[in-house]
């Protein structure tokens, strides 16, 4: 019986598969296409982790699809309201009806003969299943549906209490009237502490090292004031537009003016919390502004929740655990309940699918990637990885239409399939990202390098994105575009390279 065959197949159903299910329909409307979905249901992150206040990290204007309007009054959102804003996308342009939850693709196999891929799929409750596609499109994130990365703390097995990791969190978990720890500084850890400090009897913040923490009106006052008389679609463009000018600005500054970027956000600090309050010591990282990315708190919730002697900051090494909680290197000792476990993410690249082209198994690591997008040797796939230092969804959303101009182009110079080569001999690797957070640096050997300069080094730039990926020519010298051609010889037909 063959196998059900697609023009394009999607992989992984969140932020980034939504964006491709719209681009496909709206610049693709004659492809045939499926989402697949490991989970049961929609959202990636945003149906995954659970813990308590769980909220944006980036504003919803520019988190927000560019097309669909983010109508929300609060621009630092929780997870929930988010939720809702994915659901009604979905629905509203009939993404839903192509999606295919339980799905786990576990091994994609190239055929140059034929010009397709070949994914062997996990089925939730049934049989495994085969289904061919044209273009293999991985939308699947950077990291483990499965984990956290959880450090083996000595000692962990005497604790009486329990210890949680975020990414496991259960409805069952109770903090109230609780004194809790929770190790960590990035993201989920400011997001936790004041939400569980509204109820514990007390929060730890345990951290080896700070992190640059910044607040932010959880409500954008221009956005509200101009949807007062402006329809909100242009209100969202106007404010996704002040938003990404903002942000792009403000990095700039950071990498040109480390110093002065450093001086302004510990200003900001000192300036929410108590004279007496060791900043230095508890607020101050030893690394510049945007070497890691910055933790955003919804007016300062997390500097209220200090000041009202609910929470509070430990700068310090663990020894161990005991069975009344954690012992510090200093010799100090926290008590507690419950611990959490903010200690972050485990890597996985492209949900660590397996890769076979015409036979061979693909070391994606020794690829390197054309524009952040395409893997050097790898025929028609395609992956998104949003940037570090702005919202994922503006680069989904670009990746997203490069991709379906590039389908659209296939067609129009006649080619089944087209596969990124390395034709320079000055190219050097260097990190997939950028970035010196712990998570990045443990999972940077499940990716690929990048090159040393375009079109294999990736911009962290929106703008000069925009001009390469929505309106730049798709003709590369280093792209090779070519036929599946059926011969007594199986071969493949290559088409001279486009200049």
């Amino acid at each position: 019986m063959p196998i059900e065959h697609l023009d394009v197949l999607v992989v992984g159903a969140g932020i980034s598969g939504i964006s491709a299910g719209y681009h496909l329909q709206d610049q693709c409307p004659g492809k045939s296409w499926a989402i697949l979905e490991a989970r049961a249901d929609i959202g990636g992150t945003w149906d995954l982790f659970r813990y308590p206040g769980i909220r944006s990290d980036s504003d919803m204007y520019t988190f927000g699809f560019g097309f669909k309007p983010w109508t929300s009054p609060k621009a630092i959102s929780d997870a929930a309201t988010i939720r809702t804003y994915l659901h009604e996308t979905v629905r509203e342009f009939g993404i839903d009806r192509h999606i295919r939850f339980g799905h786990r693709i576990r091994r994609a196999s190239w055929s140059s003969y034929d010009g397709t891929w070949t994914v062997d799929i996990d089925r939730e409750g049934a049989e495994p299943l085969q289904l061919s596609c044209n273009f293999l499109f991985m939308c699947t994130g950077y990291y483990n549906y499965e984990h956290g990365y959880m450090p083996h703390f000595p000692g962990v097995e005497k604790f009486k209490g329990r210890v949680v990791h975020p990414q496991q969190w259960t409805d069952d978990i109770d903090w109230a009237g609780k004194r809790v720890v929770v190790i960590g500084s990035g993201a989920t850890a400011v997001t936790l502490v004041p939400e569980m400090a509204k109820d514990a009897a007390h929060v730890t913040m345990l951290q080896r090292s700070p992190t640059y923490v910044v607040s932010r009106p959880a409500e954008d006052a221009l956005a509200n004031r101009l949807a007062s008389f402006l329809p909100r679609k242009l209100v969202h463009s106007l404010v996704r537009v002040k938003n990404v000018a903002f942000g792009a600005w403000f990095f700039s500054i950071c990498r040109r003016q480390p110093e002065k970027a450093k001086a302004g956000l510990l200003s900001l600090v000192r300036k929410q919390l108590p004279p007496d309050f060791d900043v230095a010591k508890h607020f101050t990282p030893k690394y510049n502004p945007w070497e890691q990315r910055l933790c955003l708190v919804p007016d300062g919730d997390l500097f209220k929740a200090i000041r009202s002697g609910k929470a509070s900051v430990v700068t310090e090494h663990i020894d161990a655990f005991n069975e009344t909680g954690i012992r510090l290197k200093s010799g100090e000792q926290l008590d507690a309940d419950l611990v959490i476990s903010a200690t972050g993410l485990d890597l996985k690249f492209i949900a660590g699918l397996e890769v076979i082209v015409d036979d061979r198994p693909v070391d994606v690591t020794r690829s390197l990637p054309y524009k952040g997008i395409m893997l050097s040797n790898v025929p028609n796939l395609a992956t998104v990885f949003g940037y570090t230092n702005a919202s994922w969804t503006l680069r989904a959303d670009l990746v997203c239409e490069y991709v379906c101009r590039l389908i659209n182009h296939l067609d129009e110079v006649q080619a089944n399939w087209v596969t990124p080569r390395v034709r320079e001999t000055d190219i050097t690797p260097t990190p997939w990202v950028d970035f010196s957070s712990g998570y990045f640096q443990r999972g940077l050997n499940k990716f690929p390098h990048q090159g040393s300069k375009a079109p294999w080094k990736t911009e962290q730039n929106y703008p000069r994105e925009i001009m390469t990926l929505r309106f730049g020519g798709m003709a590369d010298t280093n792209l090779e575009f070519g036929r599946a051609q059926t011969s007594a010889r199986g071969s493949r037909e290559a088409l001279a390279p486009t200049t």
